[in-house]
């Protein structure tokens, strides 16, 4: 487990005002660090093609991923998308091209300047299949059983208590749904002084959580065929989130994968689909 310096009500605070002041320009990174890629460049080393940068407006990447969900979402038309801690809505608008004028986008963010620039990003490009929703992913509002798909790109992290998002995505989601999620895991514990620098709190680091636990919160929720996949190769680049102060030996990305069963299927969890 991260170690825990600041209350879940302090975490969320930080977060929020820190992403706000992104979505406002005030801030150019989680991190700030000055010397992080520029945020194209970002997304292709974690798997975008130059495509899928030319088909959002500028302003949608803001360079706030670990990894790019999409590439395992398998995606198809008429499917209803719900992305996790929708940012700017470069995901979104992403996968509205691939669900088509049939299939619907959800975006959740619980910042009103996210949400705000999302719904700007959208009316730009003439996505009509996407919305953006304020809200918390720990309560998400959203009905039971309306999701084929969620996704999210390195946002479970900086939630306080992940084992209740986990317990909102399978509720959201269909029998048979699916999670497609890219996400940063510890992989060693963090010393004090990188647990408590709140520019890591907010920066994708010291709220992150180890593999195989995530994998009990995933199983817990009642999910199946769940895969935590390290991506050892990532290290370098978070390298530069943070530049010498050595959090590539603390945490990696991972690409989460797990499916609701399907009706009819046992449950992995007692009473999970009550």
């Amino acid at each position: 487990m991260p170690t825990q310096v600041y209350g879940a009500e302090d975490v969320k605070d930080m977060v929020r005002a820190r992403y706000g002041s992104i979505a406002t320009g005030a801030s150019s990174s989680c991190c700030d660090s000055g010397t992080a890629l520029p945020f194209d460049k970002k997304a292709q080393e974690y798997g975008y093609s130059a495509e899928d940068l030319a088909a959002v407006p500028e302003g949608a990447n803001l360079g706030l991923g670990c990894g790019n969900p999409q590439a395992i979402a398998a995606m198809k038309p008429g499917e209803v998308v719900v992305d996790l801690g929708s940012g700017a809505g470069f995901d979104c608008l992403l996968a509205a091209r691939q669900v088509g004028a049939s299939g619907h986008v959800i975006g959740v963010d619980m910042t009103h300047e996210m949400v705000a620039k999302a719904r700007e990003n959208a009316a730009k490009v003439g996505a009509s299949n996407v919305e953006f929703r304020l809200g918390e992913i720990e309560h998400l509002p959203i009905a039971d059983n309306t999701a084929d798909v969620i996704l999210s790109n390195c946002v479970i992290n900086l939630v306080p208590d992940k084992a209740q998002v986990f317990r909102e995505t399978f509720r959201v989601l269909k029998p048979g749904g699916r999670l497609a999620i890219s996400d940063v895991v510890n992989i060693k514990p963090l010393t004090m002084d990188l647990a408590a620098d709140k520019a890591l709190v907010c920066g994708c680091v010291a709220g992150a959580a180890p593999s195989t636990q995530v994998e009990m919160w995933l199983q817990a929720a009642g999910f199946r065929d769940i895969q935590v996949t390290v991506k050892e190769e990532s290290r370098d680049l978070i390298a530069t989130w943070a530049p010498g102060r050595g959090i590539e030996d603390y945490v990696a990305s991972a690409i989460v994968e797990a499916r609701k069963p399907a009706e009819g299927e046992a449950c992995c969890a007692p009473k999970c689909c009550g």
